[in-house]
């Protein structure tokens, strides 16, 4: 029988995978690439996601790496936007491909009836390749081209068959405005790569292992990726979860003792650590995750206390103060309580640096 990793060790693995046990000393580009896709359906998650990750963070690095066009914003996994590299960009992208054209069919098959996709795909790349277009804009124009068709309903058919990213201002700290799109060739002047799904079940469990193949599924939104994992299989060490599941890993890939000390963090809305596993109990319980995620697809900010979600947080400004509110989900500690302030006044110092500061607990 394969070795059983509980619950707890498989937290660890997951919060050293992602940085979080101890802040790394490590370029914001390498760490971008070793995260593997970095959840950004708003604008400062990422830059959130980084400070927590990584010591001496600065926002203008990866506003920096945005503009000279090192990283982009593109919606990839799940059909959700993330932040990668120029390089994961173009090997994720046409991997993904097939997932993303199924969740086209799905969500607007109907209104497509009779369209040439083709043709609607070629000349939004002709649109957006001339000047980069927020959706509005985009299907506006579709429409004069194709009349008849719900112009909410052409410019989806752009972004599932062109690789739209989206340019600068969005995503700048402190700067980002409307997303106006264009496409990834053109914005990075390369081709997009051959896709390996070995390569990129190997680079998520480097960022997320141990995991199952179940878990895979989940974080790339692609289905049938057993007979990958079994091809991979001789280059993988196998074990076994604490309700008989197999999980597969890198082996040299590191899983810290159980016991590791795991530090208070302050997770931004939409961190991919919540996201990135069908059985997400390693990292937050069935109970409050229905408190973090909202019905209308909001992930919330999240306090791990411990290694495990123990509670959500916000920043409410008030006359030119900043207030960091915690809400607890369980009894903290006093040593909790204090950890939790401590962090909670470093982060105001990144988020809002010229604000008074104040962290209440509730």
């Amino acid at each position: 029988m394969a070795p059983v990793l509980s619950r707890q060790t498989l937290n660890r693995a997951l919060l050293s995978r992602q940085l979080l046990l101890r802040r790394a000393h490590t370029p914001v580009h390498e760490a971008v690439a070793h995260l593997f896709g970095l959840q950004a359906q708003a604008p400062n998650p990422p830059y959130v996601a980084l400070w927590n990750r990584l010591e001496d963070f600065a926002p203008g690095e990866l506003s920096q790496l945005i503009t000279d066009r090192r990283v982009v914003r593109i919606a990839l996994m799940r059909s959700t936007i993330h932040l990668v590299t120029a390089d994961d960009c173009l090997a994720l992208r046409p991997w993904l491909a097939p997932a993303l054209e199924r969740g086209l069919a799905a969500g607007y098959g109907k209104q497509l009836t009779g369209l040439d996709l083709d043709a609607v795909a070629a000349h939004g790349r002709e649109l957006v390749e001339a000047q980069p277009l927020t959706f509005a804009e985009l299907g506006a124009l579709l429409a004069q081209r194709f009349p008849g068709y719900d112009a909410g309903a052409l410019a989806p058919v752009v972004r599932i068959r062109v690789p739209l990213v989206q340019v600068p201002p969005r995503g700048l700290w402190g700067s980002s405005g409307q997303a106006a799109h264009t496409s990834a060739e053109s914005w990075l002047s390369a081709g997009l790569a051959v896709p390996s799904a070995e390569d990129m079940v190997l680079r998520y469990l480097a960022a997320y292992g141990p995991a199952s193949v179940r878990d895979v599924q989940a974080w790339a939104g692609v289905t049938r990726l057993k007979e990958v994992v079994e091809r991979l299989r001789p280059r993988l060490s196998a074990f076994r979860d604490e309700h008989g599941v197999e999980l597969f890993d890198l082996p040299d890939a590191p899983r810290p003792d159980a016991d590791a000390p795991a530090p208070v963090r302050l997770l931004g809305e939409f961190d991919s650590v919540l996201l990135s596993h069908a059985d997400r109990t390693r990292i937050i319980s069935d109970e409050h995750r229905k408190r973090i995620f909202t019905i209308n697809g909001i992930i919330r900010p999240t306090v791990l206390i411990g290694g495990f979600v123990a509670g959500m947080w916000r920043i409410e400004r008030e006359r030119g103060r900043a207030v960091l509110a915690v809400e607890p989900f369980t009894a903290f500690t006093a040593a909790d309580r204090d950890a939790v302030a401590q962090e909670g006044a470093r982060l105001l110092a990144f988020a809002a640096p010229d604000a008074a500061h104040e962290v209440r607990i509730g």
